[in-house]
């Protein structure tokens, strides 16, 4: 996935913005597995008490909580926290459309866009493999160019069939995304 949930701007962290503006850690807590809801608990507690000390301290522990969620939170995806992103970065064209689909309650940008990007590769891989066999006479090199590409077509469409069948996010247990894994 994007580096997008690990961002200052990603939905981990506005998820604990709104949840210390509420004071109600419930509003974070579906972002981190359950395993780990007792420690996002218990720094959230810590952080409601330093934030009240000055303006320097609340910028401190509200940077801590960020830091704790996302790290639980990629700790749940299987994937290590290297430090929080800072907001703006270019996530690709993908994961904003899609962050507006939901807003939006409609689809049909998102779909438009990942049928243009599918179709537009699928043609440039399906071009080069008809241009390969044209070229083919006794040369083996020419041969082992051609069934590389027509090989590459075939898993490139395969992987692109798993990835539209697959769980949309790796959420659950270590024990649960690998028992997935294994099927």
């Amino acid at each position: 996935m994007p580096p997008h949930c690990d961002s200052m701007d990603g939905p981990v962290v506005k998820a604990a913005m709104l949840a210390l503006a509420h004071g109600d850690v419930a509003i974070v807590l579906p972002y981190v597995p359950g395993e780990a809801e007792e420690e996002v608990r218990n720094a959230f507690e810590r952080v409601e008490s330093a934030r009240a000390v000055s303006h320097d301290v609340r910028e401190l522990a509200d940077r801590w909580f960020f830091e704790t969620v996302v790290r639980l939170h990629r700790l749940g995806e299987g994937v290590g926290f290297t430090g929080l992103k800072p907001a703006g970065l270019d996530h690709g064209p993908v994961v904003p459309v899609a962050e507006l689909a939901i807003v939006r309650r409609d689809v049909s940008e998102l779909a438009r866009l990942l049928e243009g990007v599918v179709a537009g590769e699928l043609g440039k891989r399906f071009a080069r493999v008809l241009a390969l066999e044209h070229g083919l006479n006794g040369d083996i090199e020419a041969r082992r160019r051609y069934v590389e590409a027509s090989l590459g077509l075939q898993v490139w469409a395969h992987r692109l069939y798993e990835a539209a069948q697959a769980d949309g996010h790796a959420h659950g247990t270590a024990r649960e995304r690998e028992h997935a894994h294994a099927h």
